[in-house]
């Protein structure tokens, strides 16, 4: 296979065109650094994946001007909720209370995929970026100088250098395995199916919020995140049982009809099984190269911590390479990793791991005690504000800015 090379080395090389890795690009764009984009998918991907943005998400894509088409695009969540379910008793969550902590005191429901779509648009426009998609990452090499990567093309074997490598190919991610980087934590035991279907909900059960995380009386939790014109609606099946099984129509059938019956069956959209990893790499940064979202951390999808996690990774990250870049100490770079590592470990992770402990509770009485507990912070308004705080992401960016 012949091997093309590349010596441009004054840039930034991005491996990984998602939210993570395309923001991370805009930011260093639009700071007037030439920036290499390499995506092994032939285009961007419209799957079932994150679809909460938290308020600092996007507070940080205001200065893009994507947060206005983000909104445009998605459906505004002032409240959320844990919920007992046929009773419809509930602790709800008003982030109103954030008013003055940021300028979007509310969740926004919109598909990742619209992130995507709007960063790709803006770099494909910006003298300062170059994308390339299919072109996976098969190995890397580095120096005093420069990071090179090598990469599996159309046409062969390419290599490109660049000055530094930031790692946002996903959970797999070919960076940080180059890296020989361990990938610590667990994954539980349990397969989540997540199915959309336009049948309206909100109609059905009174009082529900546009993000309501349920507890099923006699049977196991799901949530339902609702986005303009369907739902999501999150299913757990049986564990002692095979996924496919689960996946079979009449099984998601039962499981919707489950929630609210009636008299006509569900239309479903789309569906997709899920396992559930808690992860975190060893380290950030090895030299000249930078993990970042799903390279770098995942975490239960119970509470959507994870794109926003790796957003703010992207914006920090940047933030640091841009002042080197313009005459800061290189050490610099090494604080990346001790803001935000920690902040994946004890806020995201820590936090998600337990809104999937509450949420997979089935014992009735300790349900009902969990949920006046719940009740009870959301009737005291300091303990609520920082409860959202904490829950929002804002808290842990506020103690990341803390660490030298």
């Amino acid at each position: 296979m012949p091997t093309n090379s590349s010596t441009s080395g004054d840039c930034v090389l991005i491996a990984g065109a998602g939210p993570v890795g395309l923001t991370a690009a805009l930011c260093l764009a639009e700071a007037g650094i030439a920036v290499r984009v390499f995506e092994a998918e032939p285009d961007i991907v419209k799957d079932l994946r994150a679809s909460t943005f938290h308020p600092p998400t996007l507070d940080m894509l205001e200065r893009f001007g994507i947060t206005a088409e983000l909104i445009a695009d998605g459906l505004i969540c002032p409240t959320w909720q844990v919920r007992l379910h046929p009773a419809g008793d509930n602790a709800e969550f008003d982030l109103s209370v954030l008013k003055d902590d940021t300028g979007h005191p509310y969740r926004l429901q919109c598909e990742q995929w619209k992130l995507s779509r709007a960063l790709l648009r803006r770099l494909q426009a910006h003298p300062n970026a170059r994308l390339q998609f299919g072109a996976s990452v098969s190995g890397l090499e580095q120096d005093g100088n420069g990071v090179t990567l090598v990469l599996d093309c159309a046409g062969g074997t390419e290599r490109v250098s660049g000055r530094y490598l930031i790692g946002a190919d996903g959970a797999r991610s070919a960076v940080r395995q180059a890296l020989a980087i361990a990938f610590e934590g667990e994954t539980y035991p349990e397969t989540t199916i997540l199915a959309t279907t336009l049948f309206p909900f909100h109609d059905h059960l009174p009082g529900l919020s546009n993000v309501t995380y349920c507890w099923r009386e006699g049977a196991a939790n799901f949530s339902l995140l609702r986005l303009p014109g369907l739902w999501r609606v999150s299913i757990y099946p049986p564990e002692d049982k095979p996924v496919e099984d689960a996946l079979e129509p009449a099984a998601i059938e039962a499981a919707l009809q489950a929630i609210v019956p009636h008299g006509a069956p569900y239309a479903v959209m789309e569906k997709r099984p899920y396992r559930v990893h808690q992860r975190i790499a060893a380290r950030y940064r090895e030299g000249r190269v930078f993990l970042a979202g799903d390279a770098a951390h995942l975490n239960s999808p119970s509470g959507g911590m994870g794109m926003n996690g790796g957003v703010h990774d992207a914006f920090n990250l940047t933030d640091k390479i841009t002042q080197v870049w313009r005459g800061a100490d290189a050490s610099l770079l090494d604080r990346y990793e001790r803001q935000r590592r920690p902040a994946a470990l004890e806020q995201i992770i820590a936090q998600a791991d337990a809104n999937r402990k509450r949420m997979r509770e089935t014992d009735s009485a300790r349900r009902i005690e969990i949920l006046s507990g719940l009740k009870a912070i959301v009737a005291d308004r300091a303990r609520l504000h920082a409860h959202l705080l904490k829950t929002s992401m804002i808290t842990g960016l506020r103690e990341a800015e803390k660490v030298q």
